[in-house]
């Protein structure tokens, strides 16, 4: 779960502040205002908001020159450049932070603007309109899927998948399991589709923001393209039925949500079959990203027994229910 922190006050005369004055133009009323600084972790790199003081307004800044993740080989100014020109090409499908500026003498700053409103994973907490939530989500990726509809690459999931499996440093004996489980999965039709797509990928629950009658998603850092379509609906049903596994007590009220959320994203029968189908792939995918997570050795072995169960629904000759799998 995201937090924040204040970390400082900036006056008048500081060189980042005095330049998101600039670049916010007419946003800011009472150009001499304070800024105050937030900084939001985990990230992975350094992520702040700043909130200018008595204009209800704020700006998130995302600072690729400072990794503070695993990963620290990468061209910061050129992920900051694809970010901004991703925002600005989905901005015209689904409702995203407005992408503002980026300088790249500025430790490579991506800045957008903050979205006030509450998290999907707010209202799995309260489990109050989440019913609602979750068919607004729907709806969001639907339209994302199809405005960016391109050439499918299965082998590029496949190389997803194993690349986390990689970074567990599983032993010996479990790892042979998952490369088999995913051998069969990859023999198989059921992942088999007419057409990739973009896809959020970070689909987790503090991604999705609702703020007035809209939904916007958040952080498309790791978004990619040529993708399987059920892959975000898999990594966001995996969140829900640990979420109530975990916090709950009770992963079988997750089902009827992810039954929700699949019926909404479903144009009819045959294609809610078809996603069913390959959603246990995803779901494991979802359930081994948790697991990457240090959430404790009970529920790193909740999680990986989990995806295990998620992967083996690949030899139910019926149609699969696999929330159902733990």
């Amino acid at each position: 779960m995201l937090s924040e922190r204040y970390v400082s006050t900036l006056k008048p005369g500081d060189i980042f502040r005095d330049w998101l004055i600039r670049v916010l133009g007419d946003k800011i009323r009472n150009k001499e205002c304070d800024v105050e600084v937030y900084k939001i972790e985990p990230a992975s790199h350094i992520v702040c908001r700043y909130e200018f003081v008595g204009e209800n307004y704020g700006v998130i800044a995302k600072f690729y020159a400072e990794p503070t993740g695993s990963i620290k080989s990468y061209r910061p100014a050129e992920s900051m450049e694809i970010e901004f020109n991703r925002l600005k090409k989905l901005e015209k499908i689904i409702d995203v932070p407005k992408p503002v500026a980026m300088r790249e003498d500025f430790s490579c700053v991506l800045v957008t603007e903050y979205v006030y409103g509450k998290t999907l994973y707010s209202y799995m907490e309260a489990e109050s309109e989440l019913y609602d939530k979750l068919a607004a989500v729907a709806q969001l990726l639907r339209r994302l899927h199809e405005n960016t509809k391109s050439e499918y690459r299965k082998q590029d999931e496949f190389a997803h998948f194993h690349k986390i499996l990689d970074q567990l440093r599983l032993d010996r004996e479990n790892r042979i399991v998952y490369d088999r489980l995913l051998g069969d999965w990859w023999y198989s039709t059921l992942l088999d589709t007419p057409y990739g797509c973009m896809i959020h990928n970070d689909a987790n629950p503090v991604n999705y923001v609702f703020s007035g009658n809209k939904v916007y998603a958040l952080d498309f850092e790791s978004s990619w393209e040529h993708a399987n379509p059920v892959h975000d609906l898999g990594i966001i049903a995996a969140e829900l039925k640990y979420f109530f596994a975990i916090h709950k007590n009770d992963a079988g009220r997750a089902e009827p949500y992810i039954n929700h959320l699949l019926l909404h994203y479903s144009q009819d029968k045959s294609e809610l079959y078809r996603i069913i189908k390959a959603l246990p792939f995803f779901m494991a995918l979802g359930t081994i990203r948790i697991a990457k997570l240090d959430t404790g050795k009970d529920h790193s072995t909740y999680a990986f027994r989990g995806a295990t169960n998620y992967l083996k629904n690949i030899y139910s000759e019926l149609i699969p229910k696999p929330w159902k799998c733990i």
